[in-house]
């Protein structure tokens, strides 16, 4: 499923409105004010699990302190950082991964904290590991202490049916109970691939002119996963 839907369907950007917040709507709503600037704190840390979301979320930051005409940058890992540039180019500056920075990486982040705190830049980041065992050293981590610290929740399987058919409302089509099923059973259970194959559902049903089904579902499957090239055999991908 997910291999269907990077050949076919252009991922959306992400952003807070293709974000479903779950039990995370408190830390959406202070993201949101964080990234366009309307908080005094310097820094802000999401932390939590593998697939929570927190790299959309950081991308959905940057991405709309971007839109409010707040030069932004995103670093995908800590060993990236370029704390003198950063901290004299953006007014936010977001870290993925700082949990994984080792000692020369920590001493550029706590340069770019402090650079970044007395112009009033911000910095947000994210980790696997809640703060207190953040595998840093302890003035950074002290710093990162002293803004807002949040943990990103993932969504539990029980509440994904139900947010896909809000997901599908807001983009102004109906998601039948059978399509969400269908989906939920045959296809990865993580919300990026779900939300981009609704994505490319829509897309597909607005093309098609046809409502989004099950049979639409399955024959637009059946068309992309078991069509071989010419003098070729289908495979699985």
């Amino acid at each position: 499923m997910e291999q269907l839907v990077l050949e076919l369907a252009a991922p959306e950007l992400p952003s807070l409105s293709n974000f479903l917040p779950g039990r995370n709507r408190e830390l959406v709503a202070a993201l949101a004010r964080f990234a366009a600037g309307s908080v005094g704190e310097t820094g802000f840390l999401i932390w939590g699990a593998q697939g929570a979301g927190k790299t959309h979320l950081l991308n959905a930051g940057v991405a709309l302190a971007s839109d409010a005409g707040i030069a932004a940058q995103l670093y995908a890992e800590p060993g990236a950082v370029d704390a003198r540039g950063a901290a004299e180019a953006a007014g936010l500056v977001a870290i993925d991964r700082i949990d994984e920075a080792d000692a020369a990486a920590s001493a550029r982040i706590f340069t770019l904290y402090n650079a970044l705190k007395q112009r009033g830049g911000r910095l947000l980041a994210a980790s696997r590991t809640p703060l207190a065992s953040l595998p840093l050293r302890e003035d950074l981590r002290t710093r990162l202490g002293w803004g807002l610290v949040y943990e990103a929740q993932p969504l539990p399987d029980e509440d994904k049916a139900a947010a896909l058919a809000t997901y599908a409302t807001q983009r102004g089509f109906d998601l039948s109970a059978e399509v969400i099923d269908y989906l939920l059973r045959h296809g990865r259970r993580d919300m990026r691939t779900l939300l981009a194959t609704l994505a490319a559902l829509d897309r597909l049903s607005l093309a098609a002119k046809r409502p989004v089904t099950v049979p639409l579902l399955k024959a637009w499957l059946q068309k992309d996963l078991f069509k071989a090239p010419a003098g070729g055999v289908a495979g699985s991908g």
